[in-house]
């Protein structure tokens, strides 16, 4: 009977720390940049390329068609000009990014560094905001394009036909199950996927190029064609440059390419802060990536334009959105097709599994540090199940249509490359590097270009962006004030001098009396001092060391508070230490110096006048205000056990 209470009593514990398992708990306050997840072990650069490449090179599932519909018989050139803006603009890009940004912060904390304060934090929202627009939408869309190709196989039965909505609703859990299993798992799938998938499109793209030979009536029938319609080449590539937008999609997968670096494999001997390692293989993870997409994307958009009929490719033709496929099936029979769908149909429900190794690794760098997120968004399996569930929402709303949320998607990608481009062109001006400052900024000038257009013809994107904005600042800001009363110290540390005031003062009583400084001279510490002893009639004023709190960031929620010690004027004892808040600096400082010297300190303060309200208002968004009745509110709820509380006065 006891055995079973003990196993009874004992599972639910297992389950919350199985399902609560924050990958840094071993190193809690290393900060929250910290080089590598602990408990997580690093996976060679090309396996972690199969896990963003699943995103990326699952775009070969529809690319060729969306290419047609937008250019016709201009797709092979503007899927050219698509290769050559990848190679030559996202791609020194995100190198760039890669190497500012080692640990999978990616272009947002670039920008981040750029822009102090609350000024910086609501810029950082709104990037995620987009940012997961992209990630959400990603799983989403290739989820539901991925039931598309189940229900148009023609081996498929019949009662599957119409129910799209609960086939990609399965894929989207299916993926959540993945994740809760652990990230290993998810690297594993991910590589046999791609290599599958790859391996077949080679066979495709082949066989197809074949019969482009044996017929080779079809390459001047194409160059016909396009000579009648456009006229000279020239004519066609700057029409192809203005259909660019339309084939945007096509360029996915670098975001999260840097976003998940943390998890690349690095040198043995790489330095924790710029690993050289880590950077340089993910630099070849993004080339690589590119280089076999770019040569995958011309031959498929090749062979496609020359080998399918134009009324295939619309809407309800046996090519839309499956242009590969039907050439699959046309070319190597129903049983080789049905294999390549099958293929298909995994790697585009996998593609979701980049975006969410790459909002894993980007929402607990951000929200949780800012305090702008419950505490459990820093463990993995909790976010898992609230992504999942998002995108469940997000299905259910489009009706698992494709085409709808194609605009949504398009706008997430082009406006982190956009902010991607920006941040590397001021990192380059920066360094004084003027050529690559120039470089960048045209390359940030394309972008922009394409992003507005998007936004123009499709402004459904920014729309879903915008709620997802809204959702993520107003869950921010309330998260922000009901965490607002949390220690937030990440580590507390002591100059020499600072820790002979304690020791001095532990043998009698510790007595600290909090003053805001001003012109820090005797006659300020004089009329502290004394208007303390007055109105709390304290035996010995000689007992009393002055602290202060100096605010750095004050929009920061956790901070490395650094406590100096001085004496000023050869008579007052005074600690002088930072912090993002005066309430909360001090009650970690309290409550750090009775665990240091095993004495209950006391701590003295000066009623603020004025408006209460206000004051809190103030706390909340500078961290001065209401010091007094929050730095006890504070300590109160940190220690709760009265006897071990330390003294907080105020009169």
């Amino acid at each position: 009977m006891s055995v079973e209470l003990q196993s009874r009593e004992t599972a639910p514990g297992r389950f919350r720390e199985w399902f609560f398992h924050r990958p840094e708990d071993t190193a809690r306050h290393a900060g929250p940049h910290a080089a590598q997840h602990q408990g997580e072990r690093p996976h060679p650069w090309w396996k972690v390329m199969c896990l963003t490449g699943v995103d990326y090179f699952s775009t070969l599932g529809y690319q060729p068609g969306i290419a047609f519909l937008a250019a016709g018989l201009l797709s092979p050139i503007a899927t050219v000009v698509l290769v050559l803006l990848t190679l030559f603009g996202a791609l020194p890009v995100y190198r760039r990014v890669a190497a500012e940004s080692p640990h999978g912060q990616g272009s947002i904390a670039m920008l981040e560094r750029l822009l102090p304060f609350w000024r910086g934090k609501l810029f950082v929202l709104v990037l995620l905001g987009f940012a997961l627009t992209d990630f959400i939408i990603t799983i989403t869309l290739s989820a539901a394009d991925a039931s598309a190709h189940v229900v148009e196989n023609p081996h498929v039965p019949d009662v599957l036909h119409g129910q799209q909505l609960w086939i990609t609703m399965g894929l989207v859990g299916l993926l959540g199950v993945v994740f809760l299993k652990g990230f290993t798992e998810a690297i594993g799938v991910a590589v046999a996927l791609v290599v599958a998938y790859l391996g077949l499109n080679v066979v495709v793209i082949a066989v197809a190029a074949a019969h482009v030979a044996q017929d080779a009536h079809r390459i001047t029938d194409w160059t016909t064609a396009l000579t009648a319609e456009h006229g000279n080449v020239a004519l066609m590539v700057a029409v192809s440059l203005t259909l660019f937008p339309k084939l945007a999609l096509g360029m996915s997968g670098f975001e999260t390419g840097v976003a998940v670096m943390s998890h690349v494999e690095g040198d043995p001997d790489d330095d924790a802060r710029r690993p050289a390692g880590r950077i340089r293989n993910t630099k070849r993870l993004l080339t690589t990536a590119a280089c076999v997409m770019s040569v995958y994307l011309i031959g498929s958009s090749l062979v496609t334009t020359l080998l399918i009929p134009q009324e295939q490719f619309e809407p309800g033709g046996s090519a839309n959105g499956r242009a590969l496929a039907y050439l699959a099936h046309l070319y190597l029979g129903n049983g080789f097709g049905t294999v390549y769908d099958t293929s298909t149909i995994l790697i585009l429900w996998f593609a979701g599994a980049s975006a969410m190794a790459g909002m894993l690794n980007l929402i607990p760098r951000y929200l949780p540090r800012y305090g702008m997120s419950p505490e459990w968004a820093g463990a993995v399996r909790p976010l898992v199940l609230v992504l999942t569930g998002t995108a469940f929402l997000i299905t259910w709303i489009f009706d698992a249509d494709v085409d709808a949320q194609g605009g949504a998607y398009a706008t997430g990608v082009l406006v982190l490359m956009t902010s991607a481009a920006v941040a590397v062109t001021l990192a380059a001006r920066r360094a004084g590097q003027r050529k690559l400052t120039v470089a960048y900024a045209a390359i940030g000038a394309v972008l922009t270009y394409t992003t507005l257009d998007n936004v123009r013809e499709r402004p459904d994107g920014v729309k879903i962006g915008a709620c997802f904005i809204a959702a993520i600042i107003a869950v921010s800001l309330v998260s922000r004030a009901l965490r607002a009363f949390e220690l937030r110290a990440t580590e507390i540390t002591y100059d020499p001098r600072a820790e002979s005031f304690l020791r001095d003062c532990a043998r009698r009583s510790i007595r600290l009396v909090a003053n805001e400084p001003d012109a820090r001279d005797v006659a300020e510490y004089r009329d502290k001092v004394r208007q303390i002893v007055e109105d709390h009639d304290l035996p010995n004023a000689g007992d009393i060391i002055l602290v202060e709190v100096e605010i750095g960031d004050y929009s920061d929620f956790e901070s490395r508070i650094e406590v100096h010690g001085e004496v000023m004027q050869d008579t007052y004892r005074v600690l002088t230490a930072t912090g993002s808040s005066v309430p909360n600096t001090l009650a970690s400082l309290l409550l750090d110096i009775r665990d240091r010297t095993g004495v209950r300190p006391h701590i003295y303060f000066e009623w603020t006048e004025g408006n209460p309200a206000v004051h809190l208002l103030r706390f909340l968004l500078f961290g001065v205000g209401e010091v007094a009745p929050v730095t006890r509110e504070v300590v109160r709820r940190a220690e709760p056990d009265r006897t071990r509380r330390p003294h907080v006065h105020a009169g």
